[in-house]
Formats: C-alpha cells, sequence, structure tokens
C-alpha cells in the first residue's frame, strides 16, 4: 500500500504511460514481423491503441508523379485515412501504384507516425504513334504506355504507320541531335515497314534510306550547312542513295 501511495497517477502521468505502452506495443509488432502471430481480437485491439496513440495514417505523398498521373495513382492505392500506419502492407502499396499504366516503378515509405511517401518513376515518353485512326503514346522502348491521353502531349513527336512504335526509339535520338530538323518536322512516316518518309511542316519530304540512317543525316546536314538546304523550299529530297542525291523543286525553290 505504501509503495501504491507513491504512484504518480496524474493525468499527465497516465497519457505518458499510455503512449510509452503503445510504443513497446508497436515495437513488438514490427519485431514480430505483423500479425502472424497475434489473434484476430488481439489485432483489433492493437490497431486501436496504435490508432489512439496517433499512428493512423493521415498523409499520403506521392513524388515524382505528373498532375495527369497524379490522379490515377491516388485512385490506384487503396488506403483508408485512420487505418494504423503499421498494419499497410508496403509491398501492397507498390504494387497498386505500379498497376497505373504511367509508372514505371515505385517505391513506399513508411514515416512514423502517420505518413506514407510513395515515390514514382514515370515512363519517358517518346512519341505519338497513329496508326490508322487511333494514336498512342509510347515510352522510350517503343511500348504504349496505357491510359495516356495522345491528344494532351501534342509537344511529342508523331510517328505513323505500321511498324512505326518498334524502329521510333532509333531514329528518334538521331533527330533530336539536329535541332534545325527537329524544330521543322511534323511527323515521321513509316514506309513498308522498313524506313522513314520524314514531313516537314513546310509540306516538303526527305526520304530516308532503310538502312544507316544516320549517315543519310550525316548528308543531310554537310547540304544544309553548306546550302542552307532546308530553307530553299524544296519539295522532295532524296536521300535514298548515297551517291546520287535527288532533290524536286517545290514553288519557292
Amino acid at each position: 500500500m505504501s509503495a501504491v501511495g507513491r504512484l504518480d497517477l496524474s493525468p499527465r502521468a497516465v497519457g505518458a504511460a499510455f503512449a510509452a505502452g503503445a510504443v513497446l506495443i508497436l515495437a513488438v509488432f514490427l519485431a514480430t514481423g505483423g500479425t502472424a502471430r497475434i489473434g484476430a481480437a488481439a489485432n483489433e485491439a492493437l490497431d486501436g491503441t496504435l490508432v489512439a496513440a496517433g499512428f493512423g495514417l493521415k498523409r499520403v505523398y506521392i513524388e515524382g508523379a505528373s498532375p495527369e498521373a497524379e490522379a490515377a495513382i491516388q485512385q490506384a492505392l487503396q488506403l483508408s485515412a485512420g487505418q494504423p500506419i503499421t498494419r499497410i502492407d508496403l509491398e501492397a502499396v507498390r504494387q497498386q501504384a505500379e498497376s497505373v499504366g504511367w509508372v514505371e516503378s515505385a517505391r513506399v515509405v513508411r514515416l512514423l507516425p502517420d505518413t506514407l511517401i510513395v515515390d514514382v518513376r514515370e515512363h519517358d515518353r517518346l512519341a505519338i504513334w497513329q496508326d490508322g485512326r487511333q494514336a498512342w503514346v509510347l515510352d522510350a522502348g517503343g511500348q504504349i504506355i496505357p491510359g495516356v491521353d495522345a491528344r494532351r502531349h501534342p509537344d511529342l513527336p508523331l510517328v505513323v504507320g505500321t511498324g512505326a512504335a518498334e524502329a521510333a526509339p532509333a531514329i528518334l535520338p538521331l533527330i533530336r541531335q539536329r535541332p534545325r530538323l527537329a524544330s521543322r518536322l511534323e511527323a515521321l512516316i513509316r514506309v513498308d515497314e522498313r524506313r522513314w518518309d520524314l514531313r516537314l511542316k513546310d509540306g516538303s519530304t526527305i526520304l530516308l534510306p532503310a538502312s544507316d540512317e544516320e549517315a543519310a543525316l550525316i548528308q543531310l546536314d554537310a547540304m544544309d550547312q553548306r546550302e542552307r538546304l532546308l530553307d530553299l523550299g524544296f519539295s522532295r529530297v532524296d536521300l535514298r542513295t548515297p551517291e546520287a542525291v535527288a532533290l524536286r523543286a517545290g514553288g519557292a525553290a
């Protein structure tokens, strides 16, 4: 009895003891790896204790996502405010984030007591691929990115035709290396699934060979540096034969 009389039973001391007990339960929970060793009734009690101690989910931050992708990621994450943060399966959250077509990879971090961070990396957007009346956004590997509206990316290069998606990752870096050509480009058209025609904004066309496209573009660069070829208004520049470049005059040429 004398020992009991010396106990501090003030509200502040009782609250501190309660919080310390919750932290101890949390430590045991994390150390044992989850709920496999705890019965259902004990789990409910644990959930209530943890939430009451401040370990309920309050904030989810999605980092690395574009505004267009963020809404889709938020919808895919099956999270509820107030659920015990220690009971959240981080691997499941990662898989939910990566189920969104925009997302190439995701990493989930739990910040106690009440925050999750979902750090995503989106697919690089390479081009718009148009085949017939349909259009898709391609990633850097030439694969379609599911769920992306091509109409919202008018800044991306346009590649057209059957087989254009598979061939685009090889040709587009060569085009980007040539700003004068890239700034004039309207579309890259795949011809017979073996070579490209470059359609320029002024209506002219540059015909590339089926092989060694880079050599043909180097040849085009040389003529453009000497003669400002891209400014002369030719309707057609045929580079399919390296030994004999064929030019067709346009209205202004």
